[in-house]
């Protein structure tokens, strides 16, 4: 098939979305199948053998570490020119409301996926009055897809009742060889540790954004000094917080890449995830590949994952105590251990092929259907 995906985010940004679609990409090419990208312009020309047609892009004024791609009609050029059977829109927004509008006056098969719950996001940036207008527009996007989905059943059962139609669970996978314990290494956890070695390493690894409530990891701190943090990422809310954990045990890496990575999950002893509003989190089951109890909260894509004081520990979001209380629990080093074990084990027969080969069926299915009515669940 010639496949043409339109992504709001796409290479050199790392995030879940991301690496969802790299690591399909590369299976679908061992597969045979050609595809071209269509993403802000961020420099990136190609990944492994694909076009990556860049959009221009900018910033916006409430969020201005990231650039994004607004509509253009480049996007209808590219995509008469590729003359695509498949066109997959990922998370359709602002770039996104090109590639589903094309599509469809193009009468091109599509397929949209659901990744960011934007409407929720709003509250945190002033804008709480206007998420009924935020899912209108996301509705109206989805719903002009021949088939939608999501990452979650959660997720999938939320837009149900908001009425987005067509829905399906994408599968979940993790990089089991690249994500493991082995690639923990002495002075990486010295650098993360600020050399207190000693300490027990609580790991947060994200974008660093007002939604992913990370300043509730303080009160963990201040509570007890067995504990010391760093913060992997970067992102609007950085200056925010380091301002607020001034004069705490922690460590702001900024983004890292690559093996260093890997060896900095490896290297922690508790990841922390104290965001409500994931549709995934796919960085929690990169954490329990790399034998890190998880701790985050008690929400329903959450709970898909990870099971609570069996795999990791999931707190109380409507209690203000329960955070810092659920992880003074693992200054137990013997109930830490056992809960990275389990979740070692949990995700061990985890990969991308079958999450890659889930959508390469799907694409033909949208592709070869005369309607909707034809589509067949694809686990």
């Amino acid at each position: 098939m010639k496949i043409l995906i339109v992504t709001e985010t796409f290479l050199p940004s790392t995030d879940g979305i991301v690496t969802r679609l790299t690591a399909c990409i590369r299976w679908l090419h061992r597969d045979g199948h050609e595809i071209q990208i269509i993403a802000p312009d961020l420099g990136v020309t190609e990944f492994d053998g694909a076009v990556v047609k860049g959009i221009p892009a900018f910033a916006f004024p409430f969020y201005r570490s990231k650039k994004f791609a607004f509509p253009n009609r480049l996007v209808k050029k590219y995509m008469l020119e590729f003359n695509p059977d498949v066109v997959h829109v990922v998370n359709p927004a602002v770039v996104g409301y090109s590639g589903v509008t094309y599509a469809k006056k193009l009468a091109i098969p599509m397929i949209a996926s659901y990744h960011t719950n934007i409407p929720q996001y709003m509250a945190y940036y002033k804008l709480g009055k206007l998420d009924w207008l935020m899912w209108w527009f996301m509705k109206k996007m989805h719903n002009a897809a021949d088939l939608n989905l999501c990452t979650s059943h959660t997720v999938l059962k939320e837009l149900e009742e908001k009425g987005f139609e067509r829905l399906q669970v994408w599968k979940r996978g993790v990089d089991t060889k690249k994500f493991h314990p082995k690639h923990a290494t002495t002075d990486l956890r010295s650098r993360l540790t600020n050399g207190q070695n000693d300490k027990i390493l609580l790991l947060y690894v994200g974008r660093l954004a007002a939604e992913k409530e990370i300043e509730k990891i303080r009160d963990v701190l201040l509570a007890s000094d067995r504990f010391c943090l760093a913060i992997v990422g970067d992102g609007p809310h950085r200056k925010e917080l380091e301002a607020y954990f001034q004069k705490t045990q922690t460590v702001f890496t900024g983004f890292i890449h690559g093996d260093e990575l890997t060896s900095a999950f490896a290297s922690g002893d508790v990841f922390v995830f104290p965001s409500t509003t994931e549709t995934l989190g796919l960085v929690i089951m990169e954490a329990m590949a790399s034998g890190l109890p998880v701790v985050a909260a008690e929400s329903g894509p959450t709970k898909e994952q990870v099971a609570d004081r069996e795999n990791g520990l999931l707190y109380d979001s409507k209690d203000p105590e329960s955070f810092k209380q659920t992880i003074l629990q693992l200054e137990d080093k013997n109930f830490r251990q056992q809960l990275a074990q389990q979740a070692l084990l949990d995700v061990a027969d985890l990969g991308w092929a079958a999450v890659a080969q889930q959508i390469r069926d799907l694409y033909k299915q949208v592709a070869e259907a005369e309607t909707v009515d034809s589509f067949q669940a694809v686990d």
